[in-house]
C-alpha cells in the first residue's frame, strides 16, 4: 500500500492557492513597506504618494471598468435563465437575508458601543479634523428619496456614469442659526459615479422579461450569457495583478496617514470597538446563519475567499471586488445562476460593515461630545444606519457621506465626522 507523498500534496496546495498566497504577501509587504518608509523618511508630499500608489490605482481602475458590463450581463442572464417561480424565491430569500444581517450588524454595533463607551476614554485632538462642511449639507429625507430615485433611472446610459443626488444650496450670508436647512433652496444634480442601484433594477426587469419571452428571447439571453462569460475571462486576467495592485494601494494609504501611532493612541478604543463588532458579526452572526441554513461550518468557505478579503482590504471597495467574488464562487462550484444575481445585488445594498460602523461612530461622537441620548434615539440610529448603509456606494469612504444623516439623528453637527476621519479608510 503506497503512502501519499507530502511533497506532491504541498505542491498541489501551492498551485491551487497560489493567487491567494501572493495576494496576502502583497498586503503584508505593502503594509511593511508603508510603515518603514513612514518611519524612516518622514513626511511625504501628495505627489510622491500619488507616484507610489499609481500601480494600485491602475489596478483599481481595471476592476471598476468591469463592474457595469459584468453587473448588467450577469444579473440579466441569471434571471433570464431561471423560471419565474425560482427567481422570485431567490430574490425574496436574498432580500430577507440582506435585511436581517444588516439589522443584526447595527444592533451588535450599538450593544458594543453602549457597553464599552469608547467616547468616554481618551481625548481626540483636533489635529485630525478636516473641513467637511462644504460636502455635508444633506437632509435625511433627501438621502432616502435619492435612494428611490436612483432605483428608477430615467436614462439607462446615463446611469452607467452618473447618479442622482439632491444638493442643498446655502443662501448668501445665511447660516443654520438664521434659518433651518429645510428652508434653504435645493436642486438635483447628476454626480459622477455609476448608478449601480438603477442598473440592478433595470437588469432584473430585463432578465425577467427575457425569461417570460421563452423562445423569442433566447437570442438575447444567449448574448448576455456570452457577455457575462467574456467579462469573467477578463476578470481572471485582471486578478493576477491583485498582489501588486493591493500592495501599492496599502503603501500609499499608510503614507497618507499623519501619524499611525498617534491615531491608534487617540482613537484606540473606538477602533477596537468597531473591529470587535466586525469580527463578531463576520465570524459569529453570519457564521451562525450559515450553519443554520446549511448544517456546515463556514470557515472552509471563508478560507477559499481569502483572496477576495485581501483585495477588499486593499481597495476599500465592495463593488471593485464583485468580479473576484463571482470568480471565486464559480471555482467553489456554486450555481452561477444564483451567484450572478445574489452577488451584484448584495454588493449594492448589503453593507453590513458600513451599517455597524456608522451606528458605532454616531454614538461614539455623541459620547465624546457628552451628548445624552435616549432609547428612542438608539432606535432611530438603528433605522437610519440601516437605511444609510443601503444608500452608500460600494466605493472607498462612501460611508462618510451617509454618516451625516446618522449624525443628524443624534442631533450632532456634520463637522463632527472629522473626529473619526483619520481611521475611516482603515476601518
Amino acid at each position: 500500500m503506497s503512502r501519499p507523498r507530502s511533497g506532491s500534496s504541498a505542491k498541489s496546495f501551492l498551485k491551487e492557492n497560489s493567487l491567494t498566497i501572493l495576494t496576502v504577501i502583497g498586503v503584508c509587504t505593502g503594509s511593511a513597506v508603508g510603515i518603514i518608509l513612514k518611519h524612516n523618511t518622514g513626511e511625504w508630499s501628495k505627489r510622491d504618494i500619488m507616484y507610489i500608489a499609481f500601480p494600485g490605482e491602475c489596478f483599481l481602475r481595471m476592476l471598476k471598468c468591469l463592474i457595469v458590463p459584468l453587473l448588467v450581463s450577469s444579473i440579466t442572464s441569471a434571471i433570464g435563465s431561471l423560471d419565474l417561480s425560482m427567481s422570485g424565491r431567490i430574490a425574496t430569500r436574498a432580500i430577507i437575508y440582506y435585511f436581517i444581517t444588516t439589522l443584526c450588524a447595527v444592533v451588535l454595533g450599538i450593544m458594543l458601543v453602549t457597553t464599552i463607551k469608547p467616547g468616554h476614554v481618551g481625548k481626540v485632538d483636533e489635529f485630525m479634523t478636516e473641513d467637511v462642511e462644504k460636502n455635508s449639507k444633506v437632509l435625511t429625507p433627501d438621502t432616502l428619496m435619492d435612494l428611490v430615485r436612483n432605483m428608477f433611472a430615467d436614462n439607462i446610459i446615463q446611469a452607467t456614469m452618473f447618479q442622482y443626488r439632491t444638493e442643498i444650496i446655502q443662501p448668501k450670508n445665511i447660516t443654520l442659526k438664521d434659518a433651518p436647512m429645510e428652508e434653504w433652496d435645493f436642486s438635483g444634480k447628476q454626480k459622477t459615479g455609476s448608478n449601480v442601484l438603477g442598473l440592478v433594477m433595470f437588469s432584473i426587469v430585463l432578465g425577467t422579461t427575457i425569461g417570460r419571452m421563452k423562445e423569442q428571447g433566447k437570442l438575447l439571453q444567449d448574448f448576455f450569457a456570452v457577455l457575462s462569460e467574456a467579462m469573467m475571462i477578463i476578470t481572471s486576467w485582471v486578478i493576477w495583478l491583485s498582489p501588486i495592485g493591493v500592495g501599492f494601494l496599502i503603501t500609499g494609504k499608510i503614507l497618507e496617514m499623519q501619524s499611525l501611532l498617534l491615531v491608534v493612541q487617540q482613537l484606540g478604543w473606538y477602533f477596537l470597538t468597531v473591529m470587535l463588532g466586525l469580527f463578531l458579526h463576520g465570524f459569529g452572526t453570519i457564521a451562525i446563519i450559515f450553519f443554520l441554513g446549511t448544517r456546515r461550518l463556514p470557515y472552509g468557505y471563508v478560507a477559499k475567499l481569502s483572496q477576495v478579503l485581501a483585495t477588499a482590504f486593499g481597495t476599500g471597495s465592495s463593488s471593485a471586488t464583485m468580479p473576484l467574488t463571482i470568480k471565486c464562487l464559480d471555482g467553489m462550484g456554486i450555481d452561477p445562476r444564483v451567484t450572478r444575481f445574489v452577488i451584484p445585488v448584495g454588493a449594492t445594498i448589503n453593507m453590513d460593515g458600513t451599517a455597524l460602523y456608522e451606528a458605532v461612530a454616531a454614538l461614539f461622537i455623541a459620547q465624546y461630545r457628552r451628548v445624552s441620548y435616549s432609547f428612542g434615539t438608539v432606535i432611530a440610529v438603528s433605522i437610519t444606519a440601516t437605511a444609510a448603509s443601503i444608500g452608500a456606494a460600494g466605493i472607498p469612504q462612501a460611508g462618510l457621506v451617509t454618516m451625516v444623516m446618522v449624525l443628524d439623528t443624534v442631533g450632532l453637527p456634520a463637522k463632527d465626522v472629522s473626529l473619526i476621519i483619520a481611521v475611516d479608510w482603515l476601518l
